[in-house]
Formats: structure tokens, C-alpha cells, sequence
């Protein structure tokens, strides 16, 4: 997990100051030295990758995937073409996208919420509803389903903010499950109950109805990725971000300085809850349909899992946590399913029966051997091969 940094606050002119004390000033190169080494190390300098490269080709491979007939035996069932595959990567990029916004109260902020399931039930409910029972297209319904999301995160995260610590994580909690059992009671016969609500296709623009426009759903869930990726990474750039860091790392301090932390941290649940909402109506047009089981708390719980196993408050980890996660559920439920899974020993039919067990250990495995999730190995294993070159070889 990044450590929190000088997080600045601002002033009547704007900017923010620094919260947790000065910053560190540049080193000072000695005169005629290269910038980035000693005197003659210029020609072996090391250039750094921009730190848009990484994501723009990351972008780039995204939306080139779709074109791509290269088989992958053992990871999937098909090409990386093949409507499956695909259905299945979309899946992955909208809870992708979903966990970066949880990631926003939970990595950037250190705000602890049981409740964000219900922003993203509630994008994909009022979107269905809207659609089944106002007949709007989804092109209308969609932005009234995410301002209506974004509303309810306003309202609810005024009041539960109002406490923090466990009481915040009990308030959201209680919200949730008023949400989740609203839900299945089905008052009025609105919300399906149990069975949730289908996706009204005759609603839907045709490029996004059929096993043939796979791939135009697998872009739709890409684009919400990207999108609720960049948001968060922005707003963690951007002075607010440094505030929120600051809360994260000492709120009475940021307290001290003259700065309210509240509508900081308001302006934090409100975005994320806008992002899920938004979540929410891919969600419902990704899988064809939404049912109640993402509006419960556990629902949730998944979402601190996929966080905390990627690396929360880092850039990638929570993508990387989300597909990981995501991809390992729907694998392991097919291969409960497939034919020889009957075939195999008892003592390995059981764990891989329950993929939670499975899911679960690969969490507490990851949390006690690598703290910092998915996002800290490589800078884990780096450290390793740095000791290790650093002892020499071992003696004759």
C-alpha cells in the first residue's frame, strides 16, 4: 500500500499548502555533471518512460484485443476473440473499473465503506427501470440512471459521514442492507425480487444486442474502465488528491491547518458513487440483466477483497486485483461444472467446489506473504535481486 504522502491544502490563492510538513528540495548536481548521475555517467544514463506510456499502451492493447484469433490453451476456452473470451474480459473491466472507485474511499481516502454495492445496484436498477417502465432507450436512461446514483451518494454520504471509523462502516452498512432487502421484497412488482430484471433489448442499440456484438460490449466495458481508471488517477493528481492523502494519513492534522475535511471527503463519496452508478448501467448491459445479489454487503466485501489483493491505493492495483479476482470466480465455477471434475480425488474436489474457499486463501496468502498486493511485487522482487547481488555470489 503507497505510502501516504505530503498532502497540501489550499489557500485563498488556490493552491494547497503542505500538510505533514516541507517538502524535500531537488539534490543539487555539482557543476558540469549530467543531471542524472555522476561526472562521465552521461552516456550511460537511463531515460524513464513517460508516465502516460504505460497507461496509453495499455489503452491501446485494450482495443486492439478484440482483433486479435491468438489462442491461449489453459487461460481460456477460446481465442481472444472468441465471444466467450470476450464476454468474459468484459466482466473483468467492469468490476475493474468498479473496484478503482472503491479504491477512491478505501486506497486514496482510508474510508471504510460496507456500502458502495448499492450505488452500483442502484446505476444498474434505475437504468432497468427506467427502461422497462418508462420505455426511455438506453441512451436516456443511462445518464438519468447515474444521476440518480451519483444523487442517492450525495444524501447517503452526507449523513453517514457525519461518523467515521467503524460507525461509518456500520452507517454504510445499514444503508446497504436497507437497499439489498428493498430489493428483493419487490414492492410494487418493480424490481423482480430475486429474480432481478432483464435488459429490455428492443431498448438497446443493435450494435450491443447479440453473441456477434460481443465485441462492441467487451468495448463498452473497456471504455468504463478506462474512464473510471483515468477519473481517480486525475483526481489523485490534483491538489484535492494531495488533501485526501492527507486525511488518509492524519485527518486532525488537516484539521489543524484550516481545512474542513469534510467536504473533502464528501466530494470523495460522491464521486465514487457516481463511478459505480455508472458501473452499474455497463454492468446491466454487459451481463444482459442485474440481480440482487449485487446489492448486498457482501457484494461489497468482494470489492475490499479485489482492492486489497491488486494493492490498495495504488495505481494498478485494484485493476489488476479486479481481474484477477473476477476471472479466477467465473474459472472456477466452470471447472466445477466441466465433465471430468467428478473424476478427480475427493480431497480436491472439495475446495474447488466452493470457489470463495479457494478465493479466500489466495487473499489471506497474498495479505500475510506480500502486504502490498499485486501492485508491490515487482518492486518486491526488484529489492530481492538487488540483496541478493549485493552478497555476491556464494563462496566455493
Amino acid at each position: 500500500m503507497d505510502t501516504p504522502q505530503s498532502t497540501a491544502a489550499a489557500p485563498a490563492g488556490g493552491a494547497a499548502p503542505a500538510v505533514g510538513g516541507a517538502e524535500e528540495a531537488a539534490p543539487r548536481t555539482p557543476a558540469g555533471a549530467p543531471a542524472d548521475g555522476p561526472p562521465g555517467a552521461e552516456g550511460t544514463r537511463r531515460r524513464r518512460i513517460p508516465r502516460w506510456a504505460v497507461p496509453a499502451a495499455a489503452v491501446v492493447l485494450l482495443a486492439l484485443l478484440p482483433f486479435s484469433t491468438l489462442p491461449v490453451p489453459g487461460v481460456f476456452e477460446g481465442p481472444l476473440n472468441s465471444p466467450a473470451t470476450l464476454q468474459l474480459l468484459a466482466t473483468c473491466l467492469v468490476f475493474a473499473g468498479l473496484a478503482t472507485s472503491y479504491d477512491l474511499l478505501y486506497g486514496r481516502l482510508g474510508l471504510l465503506s460496507f456500502g458502495h454495492a448499492l450505488y452500483f445496484a442502484s446505476g444498474a436498477y434505475f437504468a432497468a427501470l427506467l427502461m422497462e417502465l418508462l420505455r426511455l432507450p438506453l441512451a436516456a436512461a443511462a445518464p438519468l440512471a447515474v444521476a440518480g446514483g451519483t444523487l442517492l451518494a450525495l444524501l447517503l454520504g452526507a449523513v453517514s459521514l457525519r461518523v467515521s471509523g467503524i460507525a461509518l462502516a456500520m452507517v454504510t452498512l445499514a444503508f446497504a442492507q436497507a437497499g439489498s432487502i428493498l430489493v428483493v421484497r419487490d414492492p410494487g412488482r418493480a424490481t423482480g425480487g430475486e429474480e432481478g430484471l432483464s435488459l429490455e433489448a428492443d431498448l438497446v442499440p443493435d450494435a450491443l444486442v447479440g453473441v456477434f456484438n460481443t465485441a462492441n460490449l467487451y468495448w463498452l466495458a473497456a471504455a468504463y474502465a478506462v474512464l473510471a481508471a483515468g477519473a481517480v488517477w486525475w483526481l489523485d493528481s490534483t491538489p484535492t488528491g494531495r488533501v485526501w492523502r492527507g486525511i488518509r494519513a492524519n485527518e486532525r492534522r488537516v484539521a489543524v491547518l484550516g481545512l474542513n475535511p469534510y467536504p473533502y471527503k464528501l466530494a470523495a463519496f460522491t464521486v465514487a458513487g457516481g463511478l459505480a452508478s455508472l458501473g452499474g448501467v455497463a454492468y446491466l448491459v454487459v451481463s444482459g440483466g442485474v440481480t440482487p445479489v449485487v446489492t448486498t454487503a457482501e457484494f461489497t466485501l468482494t470489492l475490499l477483497v479485489m482492492v486489497a489483493l491488486g494493492g490498495a491505493g495504488t495505481r494498478w492495483g485494484p485493476v489488476l486485483g479486479a481481474v484477477l479476482y473476477t476471472y479466477l470466480d467465473h474459472r472456477l465455477l466452470d471447472v466445477a461444472a466441466s465433465d471430468g471434475f467428478e473424476r478427480l480425488p475427493a480431497a480436491v474436489q472439495a475446495p474447488l467446489s466452493q470457489p470463495l474457499f479457494i478465493l479466500g486463501m489466495l487473499f489471506v496468502a497474498m495479505v500475510y506473504f506480500f502486504p502490498g498486493g499485486l501492485a508491490a511485487l515487482p518492486a518486491r522482487i526488484g529489492a530481492a535481486v538487488a540483496r541478493r547481488r549485493r552478497r555476491g555470489p556464494p563462496p566455493d
